[in-house]
């Protein structure tokens, strides 16, 4: 008997389920919000230089902040301030002519910026002066903490495959609190980094082990429906994030906002389970019974685990439970997972890049960044609500790769759309990020059923630790604008385009067990007699066809 048919008798989505899965729904909100931290905290607000040193002997007393500003700062081209350079002395002629400006004498800032606090009363850039030759310092902090995100998904990742998904869940809740609200203490720039690398490290635990404790405690037929779920906690925390944040305009206070939720995780923590398929692999079958008997009373399935022994959950999985360790070796070792971690790889790394490419970009449209993200997020419920009828539909990678197709033609179709139709832009923008959403929401249940039991946990942190990696460059991807204004969409299209391609190689796994053993991929994998499973299915299907041509004989 499989594990799924024993979970099916149970009841694979009772309250047991549903109690696992809200639980790990409110422990993913407050990593949602951290992933769009950087958006708001590294935001820099309109600025000039401070001219307080041009003020001598109290000139500017009669004059008002607006005639300040034009006999100290030079004008740009739109007529606004310039931010990196002021006078060198006052120019009082420009206050009758004011057209004379471009052959004064300036220099760089000398005593710091006065900032516009009517959006922000505290960023990174006022606190630190991340401005001018400075100004790429703030994206820095962000692409830093997802490198934390992805060294954190691939130590996770192998730990929880080592020690168990449930105690490493517990030291991704407290060390990534910890981090966040340490770093809000931080007294430099450098100090604040590192914190938020940490930050990134730890919190990403929680994401890639909940969501192998969903899929793995769910029968084959609620896989979708918990997939999609799980994803929406993200929506949830990308809607709400922005509404904090409007209220919130401080970035310490902000910080210390999002990272005290995690306090409500740490104690519904107690209420999650171990995955019962993990325990079995790894040879621990008693305390597999306790979880399983804990699931049937809850489930009102008791009968079903009175007539189980712990010796009796061994020969459900066929494997070298407890002969060996796994580890991110094993996603190489044979020709068949290599395959399916490249294709994994590429596909996770597209994904994540034109996603956060997108989420990033909330000034790129010339709207208001609350509102866009606010939208950006909203638009992932009704495309997430979609997977699961596309995915019942058209299953995992006609979804995967559609989803993908269709970001790529969105940003075919900006790219052509004048820069002065805003509306126009940011609804398409929207769409695409609809559709980005749903690629997300696909992959991730879609990886975790195709790596094998033995190895999940590895396979979900090998590719988290590549999506992070393609988080990680999306903030430099945007830089490059600088050098073309539509550099960046030119390459997040090609990205998912080619993603497109790649995903729609990918094996089919809708309405499909598990694997639990690497032998499941490779097809190599024995049962109890030493014939290959793939060998006794192709016998068995023999045997119905003669049989059914004998009934026809006999009938005839």
């Amino acid at each position: 008997m499989r594990f799924e048919d024993l979970l099916s008798e149970l009841n694979g989505f009772g309250r047991f389920q549903k109690m696992v899965l809200c639980i790990n729904f409110l422990g993913r909100f407050s990593l949602g919000c951290h992933f769009l931290l950087g958006n708001f905290i590294a935001a820099i607000p309109s600025h000039h230089c401070n001219i307080s040193s041009l003020d001598v002997d109290g000139v500017f007393e009669n004059l008002s902040q607006e005639e300040r500003l034009t006999v100290g700062v030079p004008a740009q081209e739109d007529g606004t301030p310039a931010s990196c350079h002021m006078f060198s002395h006052p120019q009082f002629q420009l206050l009758i002519n004011s057209s004379s400006s471009s052959d004064l004498p300036v220099v760089e800032c000398q005593n710091g910026w006065h900032f516009d606090n009517s959006t922000f009363i505290s960023t990174l850039a006022t606190q630190w002066d991340l401005v001018c030759d400075k100004r790429a310092l703030g994206k820095l902090t962000t692409t830093i903490f997802f490198l934390g995100v992805m060294f954190g998904a691939a130590a996770f990742g192998s730990l929880s495959a080592m020690f168990g998904r449930k105690p490493m869940l517990l030291v991704s809740y407290i060390l990534g609190m910890g981090f966040g609200l340490c770093s809000v203490l931080s007294s430099s720039l450098l100090m604040f980094a590192v914190l938020r690398f940490f930050s990134g490290f730890t919190i990403t635990g929680s994401v890639i082990i909940s969501t192998v404790l969903n899929v793995e405690w769910v029968s084959i037929e609620h896989r979708k429906l918990v997939g999609v779920i799980d994803s929406l906690a993200w929506t949830f925390g990308f809607m709400g994030f922005p509404v904090i944040a409007y209220f919130i305009r401080d970035w310490r206070w902000l910080t210390v906002a999002i990272s005290l939720p995690n306090v409500i995780s740490i104690i519904t923590w107690w209420w999650v389970p171990e995955s019962a398929r993990w325990l079995i692999v790894n040879g621990k079958a008693d305390k597999a019974h306790y979880y399983l008997k804990k699931c049937a009373a809850m489930n009102h399935k008791k009968e079903v685990t009175a007539r189980i022994k712990p010796e009796d959950l061994s020969k459900i999985i066929v494997t070298d439970r407890g002969s060996r360790k796994y580890s991110y070796l094993d996603l190489v070792r044979t020709p068949k997972m290599r395959r399916l971690s490249l294709l994994t790889g590429i596909t996770w790394f597209s994904v994540a890049t034109v996603a956060y490419g997108i989420s990033f970009n909330i000034t790129g449209f010339g709207l208001n960044m609350y509102l866009t993200q606010f939208v950006y997020g909203a638009i992932e419920i009704p495309a997430k609500f979609c997977i699961y009828y596309l995915l019942d539909k058209f299953g995992r990678h006609v979804t995967q790769a559609g989803s993908l197709l269709f970001v790529g033609i969105s940003f075919i179709i900006n790219i052509f759309i004048p820069k002065e139709k805003t509306v126009i832009r940011t609804v398409i923008a929207v769409l695409g990020k609809g559709c980005s959403a749903t690629s997300f929401g696909t992959v991730i249940l879609y990886t975790s059923e195709l790596y094998p039991t033995v190895v999940r946990q590895n396979g979900m942190g090998y590719t988290s630790f590549i999506a992070r990696f393609g988080v990680s460059v999306a903030p430099l991807i945007l830089l490059s604008n600088d050098v073309w204004s539509y550099f960046s969409q030119v390459i997040l299209c090609f990205l998912a385009l080619s993603a497109a391609f790649v995903a729609y190689q990918l094996p089919e796994t809708s309405g499909k067990c598990l694997p639990e053993t690497i032998d499941d991929i490779e097809g190599i994998r024995k049962d109890k007699n030493g014939l290959l499973l793939q060998d006794r299915k192709m016998e068995e299907k023999d045997n119905m066809e003669k049989l059914k041509d004998n009934l026809i004989v006999q009938n005839t």
